[in-house]
């Protein structure tokens, strides 16, 4: 068994005295869930965002992601795990009680589908902000395709408390001001946020399975029914080749070495024109095809697992606000939908990503070389793709490594990051309780080591070598989902609040489309020029 480094139990050490106090109990997160609408037929809803819900475009809480049908939820920051998952149920409460006869689909990847056609780019308004959101997403569909657009995922947010950083100059001495000190540890957990995604990978990955339409040919996919490919061991399709990727990024390799380096080859891939996005032409005529051909349109195109970022002022792109602001939290992106769960995500999910990455934060993250990066992409696809293969073996640090072993050690690691949470929150109830749900979680992750028919993705598995074809499944999760919320109305009082969020976000995209000052030529011209 690999044993706890030096410096990460010494840290771990130093983060368990009264200095830093409740410090721990105050992690800050945040969630958000893309899912698309859907009809009884289990097709792509081709009606528009539900009116009740408001503006698209304005509303905190409740938007759309790429197309007209994806709904996107958006959870207020939250120091409580149940308070942030609280808020999650209560926005699925109110967006089940305004679907009509549509669901909302419960997997990563989408309904059957034949044309792209059927997924319609979402819209904004004719406001200036508006018009720039839906050419971005127009820019997309010409580059990659509509269908790759309609996966849908989570995203964690996570930071630390701002009362954490003035003290971590004992964890980590001689490394400037504790704003300095922040930006460059949020980029050492980003770096081994990549070393060790291999493992939420396993854990979490629940898309072993697609729909027969969603690709042209069948690739190395094997027929599971009549209507569903996928892989016999397959962890997550959404994340490998066969999904969410592109061709064109992959030669990009933006730098995780600090936040100048990252920042410099972002801006470089957006203003460095791709000779194939040159010819689908800006503009044709008087309609915009993209931004953009650079080979990135904005900072967001950038299909990564995490990013760094930060709460710009309104209409200031995140990578020029990181340069003044610095990084304020991490956005985990590649947690597929758990479609057997309610809210796709649930408190031991959470509970065990703050321990992994109170880990990836604490231990040691020397830069990335490029044969580390190598070895890192083959153990993410082996994992992508034969993850549940009880033969599977990675690389590590050159030296073939049986799966569950290099797992098992992993986890042992993230138990110890998992008691220093659970003391924290023991230390905070002085002691009135035995906390103990951080390492519950590690425990529960462990044993999807051991047996992966316990993992999401095996879970999926069964039921299709059982005979159940992908869609008729997934229609079937989202009629019971729908069957759960609607059972739970939200009261009175809480259904007049969304309901006046909602106005107000009418009103204020109302008022975008009045103060525009600039034609759109102009506005795009001045925000691109704020890239670069």
């Amino acid at each position: 068994m690999d044993t706890v480094s030096d410096s990460y139990q010494l840290r771990l050490n130093k983060l368990s005295t009264a200095a830093f106090g409740g410090i721990l109990t105050r992690l800050r997160r945040g969630i958000e869930k893309e899912g698309l609408r859907v009809t009884s037929l289990a097709r792509v809803a081709p009606t528009g965002h539900p009116a009740a819900l408001g503006a698209a475009l304005t509303h905190p809480c409740i938007t759309t992601d790429y197309s007209e049908a994806q709904l996107e939820f958006i959870t207020p920051v939250a120091q409580r795990v149940r308070e942030g998952l609280d808020s999650l149920d209560q926005l699925h409460r109110v967006v089940a009680s305004q679907m009509g006869e549509e669901y909302l689909w419960p997997s990563s990847m989408p309904c059957p589908m034949q044309t792209d056609d059927e997924i319609p780019i979402a819209r904004y308004g004719a406001s200036n902000e508006g018009r720039w959101k839906q050419v971005y997403r127009e820019g997309l569909r010409q580059r990659y395709g509509a269908r790759m657009q309609s996966i849908s995922g989570i995203h964690y947010n996570f930071s630390l408390p701002d009362g954490f950083w003035p003290l971590a100059g004992q964890l980590w001495p001689h490394q400037g001001c504790s704003a300095t000190l922040r930006t460059e540890r949020y980029f050492g957990l980003l770096r081994n946020l990549r070393r060790h995604a291999w493992l939420l990978c396993y854990l979490f990955g629940a898309s072993p399975v697609m729909d027969r339409s969603f690709v042209s040919s069948t690739h190395r996919l094997r027929s599971m029914g009549k209507h569903t490919l996928g892989l016999p061991f397959a962890t997550s399709l959404r994340l490998s080749g066969l999904g969410y990727q592109s061709r064109t990024q992959q030669a990009l390799n933006i730098s995780l070495d600090g936040l100048q380096p990252y920042r410099q080859g972002l801006i470089e891939a957006m203003t460095r024109t791709h000779p194939d996005y040159e010819a689908m032409g800006v503009r044709v005529g008087r309609e915009y095809r993209q931004l953009s051909s650079g080979i990135l349109q904005l900072d967001n195109e950038l299909y990564s697992d995490a990013r760094p970022k930060c709460v710009p002022p309104s209409g200031e792109p995140v990578i020029q606000a990181l340069n003044r602001q610095g990084v304020e939290y991490i956005e985990l992106r590649l947690l597929d939908i758990n479609p057997f769960l309610p809210l796709g995500i649930d408190e031991p999910q959470i509970r065990f990503l703050d321990a992994w990455l109170m880990y990836c934060l604490l231990s040691d993250s020397p830069p990335l070389s490029e044969w580390e990066l190598q070895e890192l992409a083959e153990n993410r696809n082996r994992v992508l793709l034969e993850g549940r293969n009880p033969d599977l073996c990675l690389t590590m640090n050159g030296q073939r490594m049986p799966f569950q072993v290099a797992a098992r050690q992993l986890l042992e690691r993230v138990y110890a990051s998992a008691t220093l949470l659970d003391r924290a929150q023991m230390h905070q109830s002085a002691g009135a309780c035995v906390a103990t749900e951080h390492r519950r979680a590690v425990n529960a992750q462990l044993a999807k080591v051991h047996d992966s028919t316990l993992t999401p993705s095996g879970m999926i598995m069964a039921r299709v070598e059982e005979g159940q074809e992908f869609a008729e499944m997934m229609l079937q999760q989202a009629i019971d989902h729908r069957r759960y919320f609607c059972s739970r109305p939200l009261s009175a009082v809480a259904m007049a609040g969304f309901d006046q969020m909602a106005e107000r976000s009418r009103r204020r995209q109302a008022q975008l489309e009045r103060n525009d000052a600039v034609d759109f030529d102009a506005f795009m011209a001045a925000r691109l020029s704020a890239f670069g």
